[in-house]
């Protein structure tokens, strides 16, 4: 692949990445803001847009079809990835779960804030698994994100809703902070896979890795919305929902497509740089959350939330001024070659 293509891939996969990580946590709020009380339900939308990855992947082949005759693979994906990608969407369903029980507890201010400290997460099991190299300035936006979240955590409880005991706002919160931790440790495990696949690493191969992930996510979703009987409740939350019973459904569709576009962003952005990278738009973008759920849903934005947003803040422009740092150098090193 060409530079030019992945710098084009790269910036299509952010933009994905950025929609979804904002666009998805409001949505699957919204959806228990108005009525909706399934967190299995609201678990099983984060994959359940698995399908919309059949287009792009059917673009993909008869592309490849047309250049290299009958005889083109349907899939590129070997068992080995098969396996892997089978388990990891099954880390991704336990993931989904976590996350949406949080959701359903806490602020989308307060749940957001928690979600920076994936980014901790992510750089700890990236050094453990892919060995990426670490700058003084990667590990100091790393320490100010993790920070910005202990800040948080020592004052939880001056945002917890009216309606939520104490228990289960700080099951909330911790199941949260165990989201965080486990999809800090699939983004560098997904790069792993990538490195150690023994065949070569395509988008289309990519593609094909995040529709397996997210089916295997939402069967394992689906499984537990059957033990609690969510399917037959669907109807009736339908009928009682606040902002009315086609919206509902509308509210559950878009939160499909969001949140897929979470998934296959992230999984780009791997593909194109690294998980780390992921990991730093994902906390690079709570700023934007944080100022939607505040504009949208009034939530309550306490001196605490703001210096951890600051934190955040600082954190992020640390990254992206090494990073920036750093290619200026790799090009005047380039430039200065004979």
């Amino acid at each position: 692949m060409s530079k030019g293509l992945k710098r084009m891939l790269l910036v299509l996969n952010c933009t994905m990445l950025g929609l979804g990580n904002v666009g998805g946590p409001l949505l699957s709020r919204l959806y228990f803001l108005k009525g909706g009380k399934g967190v299995w339900i609201s678990s099983c939308l984060e994959t359940a847009g698995w399908p919309f990855m059949a287009l792009p992947l059917a673009i993909s082949y008869l592309y490849r079809r047309r250049k290299e005759g009958p005889g083109t693979k349907l899939f590129f994906m070997k068992p080995p990835v098969f396996v892997a990608s089978v388990v990891l969407g099954l880390l991704t369903g336990i993931d989904d779960f976590l996350y949406a029980y949080g959701v359903a507890r806490l602020p989308i201010s307060t749940s957001a804030l928690i979600i920076s400290t994936q980014l901790a997460f992510t750089a700890a099991f990236a050094f453990l698994l892919v060995k990426p190299k670490f700058t003084p300035f990667t590990i100091n936006s790393i320490f100010l994100l993790t920070l910005g979240a202990v800040v948080l955590a020592l004052h939880t409880s001056s945002d917890r809703p009216a309606n939520e005991s104490k228990l289960r706002y700080f099951m909330g919160f911790f199941m949260t902070l165990g989201a965080s931790a486990l999809y800090g440790f699939v983004l560098p495990a997904i790069e792993l896979t990538y490195k150690k696949a023994k065949q070569t690493v395509t988008y289309s191969l990519v593609m094909e890795m995040q529709m397996v992930m997210s089916f295997s996510a939402t069967v394992f979703c689906s499984i537990g919305m059957i033990f609690h009987g969510d399917f037959k409740a669907i109807p009736r939350e339908a009928s009682e929902y606040e902002l009315g019973q086609s919206t509902y459904y509308v509210v559950l569709v878009l939160n499909a497509v969001f949140w897929q576009m979470f998934f296959m962003g992230a999984v780009g952005v791997i593909f194109s740089a690294s998980s780390l990278l992921s990991g730093i738009i994902i906390a690079a973008l709570l700023p934007v959350t944080e100022s939607l759920a505040v504009l949208f849903y009034h939530e309550k934005f306490q001196v605490e939330k703001g210096l951890a947003l600051v934190l955040s803040l600082w954190g992020s422009l640390n990254y992206f001024y090494g990073a920036t740092r750093n290619l200026k150098l790799c090009c005047s090193a380039n430039w200065s070659l004979p």
